[in-house]
């Protein structure tokens, strides 16, 4: 009988990213501020206060009254993501070990960035009323509740929704959003997109909504004149090194940061049922 043969187990060196949220999507619907020195950041929303025009009193004169200013104090959080392994299990694991550190890191802290957009979101106290399968007249709804509260609808860069994966599915059935007729970015055409302008709005998929594939999937629209963001740096700051006397490799992403509602009549939340294909 023949020497048996003996098979060999090929190891592919290059790992292969775990699913998970590894950007911040809501960023971008925020005003921004940097802090350079400090634990805050004060946002300031000004305005006429809804005043109307006036006339001379009776004693002749015109009254004058002060324009209203409302400071919104966001106080920075300290936030990190340490990630560290042995010098064998380094040397001993398969894949860029390292690599794999510094993107965890990454992750953990993009996705902490938008939980605490999104926790300001879910204070919001206009919504589009009872909770129900994403559809043209909600949508409708949501942006004219906007535009009652005086929101410039024509600023359509800041202009937001984010939506469930579940919501989008719903979209998807609605001829307005998916027909090239209508659709500004077409969601069919060229390579995918974090975001489609359609209805003046520009559309995000989130997958970390609160309530996500449940029957009470909380989604939102929204002025980002309405949340503010505030960190120490326009870019979280990432250390890596090894460590000799314990032979230990580490990274550290760190970010001093937080969000803040600033105006809740320029958000209105879409309670969705997302149940039934999640």
């Amino acid at each position: 009988m023949g020497t048996p043969a003996v098979p060999v187990t090929m190891y592919r060196e290059e790992y292969i990213a775990s699913f998970e949220q590894d950007y911040s999507f809501l960023k971008i619907g925020c005003v921004k501020e940097t802090v350079i020195k400090g634990n805050s950041a004060v946002f300031l929303v000004a305005g006429s206060g809804g005043e109307t025009a006036v006339t001379r009193g009776s004693n002749g004169q015109i009254p004058f009254k002060p324009p209203s200013n409302t400071q919104n104090t966001c106080t920075l959080v300290e936030r990190h993501a340490p990630f560290e392994m042995t010098g064998f299990d380094v040397f001993a694991n398969q894949g860029d070990q390292k690599r794999i550190l510094m993107k965890s890191s990454q992750a953990v802290l993009h996705r902490d960035i938008d939980q605490s957009i999104i926790d300001q979101l879910d204070t919001a106290t206009v919504t589009t009323g009872a909770t129900q399968a994403a559809n043209l007249l909600q949508i409708a709804t949501a942006k004219t509740k906007l535009g009652n509260a005086e929101v410039d609808l024509t600023q359509e860069d800041k202009m937001f929704a984010a939506i469930t994966p579940a919501f989008e599915a719903y979209l998807m059935q609605v001829t307005e959003f998916s027909s090239a007729d209508y659709v500004e970015v077409k969601p069919f055409v060229g390579p995918a997109k974090r975001m489609r302008r359609w209805y003046g709005v520009n559309w995000m998929v989130h997958p970390n909504l609160t309530g996500v594939g449940t029957s009470s999937e909380k989604c939102y629209m929204w002025h980002s004149n309405s949340i503010g963001h505030a960190a120490n740096s326009a870019e979280m700051k990432v250390d890596a090194d090894y460590e000799r006397k314990q032979q230990i490799s580490w990274t550290n992403a760190t970010l001093f940061h937080n969000a803040k509602m600033l105006q809740t009549a320029g958000v209105v939340q879409m309670l969705h049922d997302g149940s039934a294909i999640s």
